[in-house]
């Protein structure tokens, strides 16, 4: 019973307006960040290495800034996330890309993939 309940107060905090995206694809989060009594919305644009599904379902994004790798972990459904784009798409084996933490420069570069390809394969399924 209390299975029920919890999945109706979960649905209604529920978003739509995510785009579909894996591990490896290119993102670019729009995040509210709050100052004082100023909100603004703040870029972050980074790879995907992880995806979480689930009631409390969440995605890593990872991007190396100033020579720094960093990464963010957003919660899919939050308010703080305004919007989320679909850069690129790439082709990877895995569904967690943690072994990219440890390479470097043209070593850590993930095969591109046409987002049309996508569409013409699932019309023809």
């Amino acid at each position: 019973m209390s299975n029920l309940i919890i999945e109706k107060l979960l649905a209604k905090t529920k978003r739509t307006d995510i785009p579909n995206f894996r591990p490896g694809d290119t993102v670019r989060v729009h995040v509210k960040i709050k100052e004082g009594d100023k909100e603004r919305v703040q870029a972050f644009e980074g790879v995907v290495i992880k995806r979480d599904n689930g009631p409390q379902a969440s995605f890593t994004v990872r991007k190396i800034s100033f020579g720094q790798g960093v990464e963010r972990i957003f919660p899919i459904h939050s308010k703080v996330i305004d919007k989320v784009d679909l850069l690129r798409s790439s082709k990877v084996r895995r569904a967690r890309l943690f072994y990219l933490r440890t390479l470097r420069g043209k070593a850590a570069r993930l095969r591109d993939v046409e987002k049309v390809e996508r569409v013409e394969k699932a019309e023809k399924a």
